[in-house]
């Protein structure tokens, strides 16, 4: 297949390519690199890099041309830009979004897999969350994807187009820059043991997530863009075990032969308090189980 990657050159679409272009796909990325970096693409007769961005229609309407399948992961990602710049968060997720699926029907394109989030959720009336959990966003982050999800749906129904939504949670992993506002707390974490400073939590430390690695992200991906199109809807992405930052802290202090020293801050607006999933679709209908955390 020929397959397009929106934000290619970033931490999650880096890693997707690589298995991409193993499986013997083509691959084209389209990326402004404003997060993402050339250089976590290596150098292949298969892989086409074009710089662009996926608001600008002229970009995205020329990346479209000859593909068969879009992997769409460009976004704004942190959730306090999005609080703060609600406007240009809103003009990446919920517009450039559009533009993607636009360009993708008027190209003919067969399947769409797009980045959703487990930030749709917000804090869920009730744990462990499934994908028929309502939407109870925090965040204009959360609310975005939210839209996103509601906008692939219609052009499936209006249009017939293929598509897939990938609700993350929190994905770990080499490419993860650590000083990057965009940074999971795992690279954070370990930036900080591996300079000797202290570990910063917001809160409390009790806050549960559900870890998942970026390698069982990228087979997701690509399982369901390549192999199981079938699959339409949601489909949360995790493991499936939760644990706390406390715990988290723990088990890399151990890891490091010592005891770590923890800062702790206020907690911060639109985070979830709690995360908490059964990714029964991942399992069953991808056939991916992916690695919890050893603790």
């Amino acid at each position: 297949m020929h397959v397009l990657v929106t934000g290619g050159a970033g931490f999650i679409g880096s890693h997707s390519v690589d298995l991409l272009l193993a499986q013997g796909h083509q691959v084209r990325v389209l990326d402004d690199l404003s997060s993402g970096k050339a250089e976590n693409l290596q150098p292949h007769p298969a892989l086409e890099l074009r710089i662009g961005d996926i608001r600008d229609r002229d970009a995205v309407h020329a990346a479209m041309v000859g593909i068969d399948a879009v992997l769409h992961l460009a976004a704004q990602v942190f959730v306090p830009v999005s609080i703060d710049q609600p406007v240009f968060s809103a003009s990446v997720n919920v517009l450039g979004t559009v533009q993607v699926l636009d360009a993708a029907r008027l190209a003919g394109v067969r399947r769409v897999v797009y980045a959703s989030s487990a930030a749709i959720y917000g804090t869920p009336a009730a744990l462990p969350v499934s994908e028929d959990t309502p939407s109870r966003p925090l965040s204009p982050y959360g609310l975005e994807k939210y839209i996103d999800e509601q906008y692939a749906a219609l052009f499936q129904g209006l249009h017939g187009l293929s598509c897939c939504g990938m609700r993350y949670f929190n994905v770990y992993g080499p490419r993860q820059d650590p000083r990057s506002a965009y940074s999971g707390v795992i690279s954070r974490f370990q930036d900080a043991i591996a300079a000797g400073r202290p570990l910063t939590v917001f809160g409390d430390g009790l806050q549960t997530r559900d870890f998942v690695s970026v390698f069982d992200v990228a087979r997701a991906n690509c399982t369901a863009l390549t192999e199981r199109t079938e699959v339409q809807g949601v489909i949360n992405v995790a493991t499936g075990t939760s644990v706390t930052l406390l715990e988290l802290i723990a088990a890399l202090g151990r890891a490091a032969g010592r005891e770590l020293e923890v800062q702790h801050l206020p907690g911060r607006a639109g985070e979830v308090r709690d995360s908490r999933v059964v990714p029964e679709r991942l399992w069953q209908e991808l056939g991916i189980r992916g690695a919890a955390i050893a603790f």
